[in-house]
């Protein structure tokens, strides 16, 4: 690996701002004692720091020479609802609340690229350091760019990362095309009449058109989507009834569907109306649908080709040849920098987090982001700013 021996310095830093972070997690929109860190420390080395898109949002600007040539660098900063279950020193402090994703580390590392770039940086342009909320389900990319992200702070071209346990470190991973699939939500709620559990005949069962709608939504990937295209459909709750002797008036089926294709995205949603409207009718009932009730769902995160060549290129310099595969399969995972895509060219990287023993992967009450690979993200940012703003 080749790292410039300032990043190498800074790794202490990154280490105890990582730390901090990941011991006081905070969640979408309420990223306030983050977004103070962050804001420290752009300010303590000079750059031009911008605060209040999506709430807790930051933006960090950097200008050298005389180019007009820009690019944003993105970092996500929310936690999960996942109560820690870590015993080391660092371990979160707020119940119900962990850095079960990496977000802290993603954070500390652009903050890194960030001081260093500031004090030492070669390159000739503008760069953007965004440090975004609630990329946790509440799509804070998607309230950025409402709120006039690329309008104010007009990039070019835009880059993310992610780091991705059972990856080897040193390694990164990236592609042409999707990288992570779309996500989105339904809630169906099935309407009838209640009744005595002695006399079902008088009334209508909602929890039977349920359990038979939830094997039915379980076709729609099997049946009704080309088997050469990947999509995958759970139902992940169900709600319905209080007590042990009385069929309810209502039940609520709730899950989650994802694709590549926008065109299977349109398919999936369609089939889960069709479904829901069928068997409802069946049982004489009612169904009342709604998809992405909470927050609008994710696209298809998309990596265009030249951007992503950029990526390789930097990620190459710093890790070496033999260290980025270049056609990794695509994660059925979601993410909000799908959104920034839409807007910008861009691309969506992948590095490697280590070993995920002990059942530390993603979103585990156990995960912990590898401090090792701090340095190793900062270059990549460092190494990218410097290849495509040459002085």
């Amino acid at each position: 690996m080749k790292i410039d021996p300032e990043i190498v310095a800074l790794h202490d830093d990154m280490r105890r701002w990582r730390r901090q972070i990941h011991q006081y997690p905070e969640t979408a929109f309420e990223e306030t004692a983050t977004a103070r860190l962050i804001v420290d420390q752009l300010r303590q080395v000079g750059v031009e720091v911008h605060q209040g898109l999506a709430s807790t949002g930051v933006v960090g600007v950097l200008r050298r020479g005389n180019s007009t040539n820009s690019l944003a660098l993105r970092a996500d900063m929310d936690a999960l609802y996942i109560q820690e279950q870590n015993q080391f020193d660092y371990a979160s402090r707020h119940h119900g609340k962990m850095h079960a994703c990496g977000h802290d580390g993603h954070t500390a590392m652009l903050l890194g690229a960030a001081c260093f770039l500031a004090s030492h940086g070669r390159f000739n342009g503008t760069v953007y350091f965004i440090f975004q909320p609630a990329e946790e389900g509440r799509a804070g990319a998607h309230q950025m760019i409402s709120e006039g992200l690329f309008e104010q702070f007009p990039a070019q071209r835009v880059f993310g990362m992610h780091n991705f346990p059972d990856f080897p470190v040193g390694h990164f991973a990236v592609r042409t095309g999707p990288m992570m699939a779309s996500f989105d939500c339904f809630e169906i709620t099935l309407n009838g009449q209640a009744t005595h559990a002695a006399m079902p005949h008088l009334g209508s069962d909602v929890l039977v058109a349920a359990a038979h709608l939830v094997a039915q939504l379980q076709t729609i990937v099997s049946r009704r989507i080309d088997p050469v295209d990947s999509a995958v459909l759970s139902v992940t709750q169900i709600h319905g009834g209080s007590t042990w002797n009385a069929l309810p008036a209502s039940a609520v089926v709730r899950g989650t569907f994802r694709c590549f294709k926008d065109s299977v995205r349109g398919q999936l949603e369609h089939n889960i109306d069709y479904l829901a409207q069928s068997v409802a009718q069946s049982f004489n009932i009612r169904a009342d649908i709604r998809f992405n009730p909470e927050n609008p769902g994710y696209p298809v995160t998309v990596n265009s080709p030249d951007e992503t060549a950029s990526a390789i290129r930097a990620a190459t310099a710093v890790a070496g040849h033999g260290c980025v595969d270049t056609d990794p399969m695509p994660s059925m995972g979601a993410e909000d920098f799908a959104f920034m895509l839409q807007k910008k060219p861009g691309c969506y990287l992948w590095i490697g987090n280590g070993s995920a023993d002990g059942n530390c992967l993603l979103h585990n009450p156990h995960y912990d982001f590898n401090d090792e690979i701090l340095p190793l993200g900062a270059a990549y940012w460092v190494k990218l700013v410097e290849n495509e703003l040459p002085e």
